[in-house]
Order: C-alpha cells, then structure tokens, then sequence
C-alpha cells in the first residue's frame, strides 16, 4: 500500500499529552481505552473535514486507537530519524511483529496485521503518520500542524479522504494515537465490535 509519511524538519518539544495514560507494552487490550485531549481533537479535526469534503464521519474505534497510542509509544521511545526504517516501523517486542517498513513497502504487513496482534479487532488496520519535534503552543497548533501536512501530501489526502485508489473504500474504525512527537491515525474498512472509545478525564 502506497501509505507515506510526514517528517517536517522542526525543532524541539513540549506538549499537552504528556503524563496521558500509555498502553503497557505486556498487556493486550482490555476493551477499554480513552482518548487524551491531542487525539480527541484529532479526531474532531479529522471529521470536520471529511464533512467538507463531502464525507460521511468515521466512527472512532476503542481497539485502533489502542494501536494507534501502542505505536506513537513504541514510535517515541525507539524511532531514530534518518535511517531507511519509516514512521510504520515497529520496534522488536514479544507482543508484536517488528519491521523496518521501507518505503519499497515490502513489510506492509507488519502494519496491516497490528490490530490482529494487539486487538480482537479482525481487519486490516491502515496508518497516516506526523512526526514533528517542534514546540507547538497548544494542542490544536499540533493538530493543525499535522492535518496540514496531511492534506499538502497526496497519499496520505488520498487515504483520509476517500481519493485515489481509496475512492471506493468505506472507512469503518479509526484510531488516533499522539504523544509530544508523533500523530498517527488508523483507519479499518471493519465495524470495530469492542466500541468507540472514551474521553480520557
């Protein structure tokens, strides 16, 4: 799948997300997951303008959102910039698959199969994914950030906007994961039968 990712060159960090509850990296998930303040926003963002373009609102999904904070966390504490290893990458860990997704996407599996691994969820789960080291102000700088960066590159458009080879897919699940670095969204053309997530107090 021709999923690309953004990295902006920017400079240090600082956000509203730190201290949100982080999934442990022994436990599956519960069925239970809340949303931090970033990802609810996200979420809000991503919809809104899915509205504008026309679009019907994706459901938010409990287990994809579990995946999606799984890998910002995993993202956060292992991803090096500048090698050939993109932000699909997951680290080496007992309770996932790892892989060094380049951008021939021979390891797209490693992405399509994570809810598999991590969830009860039984689709396929497709990422779009914001790396930025910058000190944003508040969360909705961040999010804009990202969502700009997103409309401004075509594959990662194409997937959030139903374009391209994307037209005819019905999006089902979606998943926001963020921490003070990355953004990413999860997206499942399945019904996510565990439920939507909650709000994080």
């Amino acid at each position: 799948m021709n999923l690309i990712h953004i990295l902006p060159f920017l400079l240090i960090i600082s956000l509203t997300t730190k201290g949100q509850p982080v999934p442990a990296k022994d436990a599956r998930f519960s069925g239970k997951h809340c949303l931090n303040k970033t990802e609810e926003l996200m979420a809000q963002a991503l919809n809104q303008y899915r509205k504008k373009q026309g679009l019907k609102p994706i459901p938010l999904s409990a287990s994809l959102s579990w995946v999606a904070r799984t890998h910002a966390a995993d993202l956060l504490e292992n991803y090096k910039y500048g090698t050939s290893c993109n932000l699909h990458s997951w680290s080496d860990n007992k309770y996932w698959s790892s892989c060094c997704y380049t951008k021939d996407h021979k390891q797209a599996a490693c992405m399509w199969d994570k809810p598999r691994e991590l969830t009860n969820y039984s689709g396929d789960g497709f990422e779009i994914a914001f790396y930025s080291t910058q000190e944003y102000p508040d969360a909705i700088s961040y999010i804009e950030d990202a969502l700009n960066g997103w409309k401004a590159s075509r594959g990662h458009h194409d997937v959030l906007a139903n374009q391209g080879k994307w037209k005819n897919v019905k999006w089902q699940a979606m998943g926001i994961g963020a921490n003070e670095e990355f953004i990413l969204v999860w997206f499942g053309e399945e019904k996510d039968l565990t439920g939507t997530p909650e709000f994080c107090p």
